[in-house]
């Protein structure tokens, strides 16, 4: 939870503090903190109350402006073949990506049609 010390923190509360307002112990709320250990959704929810603030915002998914962080996912290719793939997709225009997009979309909406255009 990204934003859990910082929000505890600016209310001025110990670990052990916070853990003391919700029946947690001081190690529940480290774990918390440091990535080791995530709450439950009923506690994520008292949290955002507490805190006056969204799950979104609590988890990091949120700025404090309430915009959306973005994430960099990365694909590993599983083979040649689709690093092949990934390379030449790559070295497209924005233009030709999406049309590519577009064309890869179509196939599979026929394929999953068993062959059979809609």
């Amino acid at each position: 939870m990204k934003n859990l010390r910082t929000l505890r923190e600016e209310r001025g509360l110990s670990q052990q503090k916070l853990a003391d307002k919700f029946c947690l112990s001081q190690q529940s709320i480290y774990k918390y903190e440091n990535g080791l250990a995530e709450p439950d959704f009923a506690t994520l929810k008292q949290f955002a109350s507490f805190f006056n603030t969204s799950i979104d915002y609590l988890i990091g998914y949120e700025t404090a402006d309430g915009t959306q962080e973005t994430f960099t996912i990365t694909l590993v290719p599983k083979t040649f073949k689709e690093a092949h793939h990934l390379e030449l997709y790559q070295k497209l225009s924005k233009k030709a990506q999406t049309q590519l997009d577009n064309f890869l979309e179509t196939i599979i909406e026929i394929d999953d049609n068993n062959g059979t255009d809609k």
